[in-house]
């Protein structure tokens, strides 16, 4: 294993301070980068986990804060946060941008080679960059089948890959069909993998506060969709590029 470097990083979006959790790869050469979304409930130990991990293979990675430093245990301040920024494509990018800008300002980061992954809103977030036109090598999203605004999808400039479960109630088959239909539409080279059995935010190890209904942990499928965005980021984002 490789020597990974991390550190917290402070900045605003969304008129708050951010705390997001940048990881760097051993070396001191520029390599590709990728920002990493969060679940709605916020940055948290998965996410910068997920960060040391995409060191560890090479990449400079950012995870980034949706909540001003704040995790949002409580399901019902998490919505009330979150059903209003998932229903503003702007504040969305607005937070995208933000932590974009710290990404690619790292000096070991390399700003035209980067990648965006996301879980849940992070994901949306994800997606709104991609539709906003910004120069992406990839976007990566796990229950984030979101769709945008009429047309603007045909601004995404590279290949999107989508995971979600097949028994998520907060992403049910309607809610793929309009996503697919978007895609498809705007020319997007996209691909979506649905995983037998899951529910929302299957990828996410359980938690010790209470959760919204639909939501579990499903560790066979979460293994496979991290192994699915790694082999993205090689096919999209090579380290060796």
């Amino acid at each position: 294993m490789t020597t990974v470097t991390t550190r917290t990083v402070e900045y605003r979006a969304d008129n708050l301070t951010m705390i997001g959790y940048l990881a760097l790869p051993a070396g001191a050469e520029r390599r590709p980068a990728v920002l990493i979304g969060p679940e709605g409930m916020g940055l948290s130990d998965v996410e910068r986990r997920r960060a040391e991990a995409l060191a560890e293979l090479g990449y400079v990675a950012l995870a980034f804060d949706l909540h001003g430093g704040r995790y949002l245990e409580d399901p019902e301040e998490m919505l009330a946060r979150c059903m209003p920024l998932l229903a503003d494509p702007d504040r969305m990018r607005g937070i995208g941008h933000a932590a974009l800008n710290v990404l690619r300002c790292e000096p070991r980061a390399d700003p035209d080679r980067t990648a965006a992954v996301g879980y849940g809103t992070g994901g949306a977030v994800a997606l709104e960059l991609g539709r906003d036109g910004v120069d992406l090598r990839a976007i990566g999203t796990v229950n984030a089948l979101t769709t945008g605004r009429p047309g603007e999808a045909a601004r995404i400039r590279c290949p999107v890959w989508a995971g979600v479960g097949s028994e998520d109630p907060i992403m049910p088959p309607a809610q793929r069909e309009a996503f697919t239909a978007e895609m498809q539409a705007a020319g997007v080279d996209w691909r979506l993998v649905v995983y037998g059995g899951a529910l929302h935010a299957f990828h996410h190890p359980t938690v010790d506060h209470t959760v919204p209904p639909g939501v579990g942990y499903h560790p066979r499928h979460a293994r496979r969709a991290w192994r699915d965005i790694v082999a993205l980021l090689a096919e999209c984002l090579p380290v060796t590029d």
